[in-house]
């Protein structure tokens, strides 16, 4: 569990640190660096999204996923809660909401997160989370300088993802296997993708909706074999 403390750390530091920086910024350079970052995200989610080696589960997972996140309506329960502590903590955080969302997928979903968790319940080996640390942290300062303050509340998500993995790491260890986690990580690139096309103000997609997918392809890809 140590590996996922330090990681929260990390992120709640380079929050703190890119909020610092978000009051001295003028506007106009928050708009840029938010476009890059859209672009940077994009990139990130392409990486991702091409490890699959069934794209078809990728698709099948999505499409689940997207029929129980509408049913749930999880990007509505988001924005309710997003405007509310948005309306708690005033606005120059910038969109509680938003920045949430996007840090949590970028920092929970990926191979990093998942392996690192289980060799850390395993073997107490941490190593690879501490190295997923420095890498989120250096990320929350650039993330919170444009999205706000939401970034650094997503060290909530990396708590309980990260922390219930490495809990029950035997159990995960038998269940996620390489064909797994590589699934996972291509749906979990797919939303990302989503991420940056809202960044960007490409399309307005209701990316926490397809949530539902990454536990989809979980299962898809388990039971594709039958």
């Amino acid at each position: 569990m140590k590996g996922t403390l330090v990681n929260a750390a990390a992120v709640i530091t380079g929050a703190a640190v890119g909020l610092l920086l978000k009051r001295g910024m003028p506007e106009r350079y928050q708009q840029t660096i938010m476009q890059g970052l859209g672009l940077a995200v994009g990139i990130i989610g392409l990486q991702m999204a091409f490890k699959t080696q069934n794209i078809l589960i990728v698709i099948l997972s999505i499409v689940v996923g997207a029929v129980l996140g509408e049913a749930l309506n999880i990007d509505a329960w988001l924005n309710k809660l997003g405007n509310w502590l948005t309306a708690k903590l005033g606005n120059q955080y910038g969109n509680v909401g938003e920045g949430f969302v996007t840090a949590s997928l970028v920092y929970c979903i990926g191979a990093m997160a998942v392996v690192g968790s289980i060799q850390d319940g395993l073997t107490g080996d941490a190593s690879t989370l501490y190295a997923k640390s420095m890498l989120d942290g250096i990320s929350a300062i650039v993330f919170a300088s444009t999205l706000g303050i939401g970034v650094a509340l997503s060290s909530i998500s990396v708590l309980i993802y990260q922390g219930s993995i490495t809990a029950l790491a035997g159990a995960f260890s038998t269940l996620l296997t390489g064909s797994i986690i590589t699934e996972l990580t291509a749906v979990g690139g797919v939303l990302i993708i989503g991420i940056s096309l809202l960044m960007l103000e490409v399309k307005k997609i209701k990316v926490a909706n397809l949530l539902p997918a990454i536990p989809a392809a979980v299962i898809i890809t388990a039971l594709w074999p039958l």
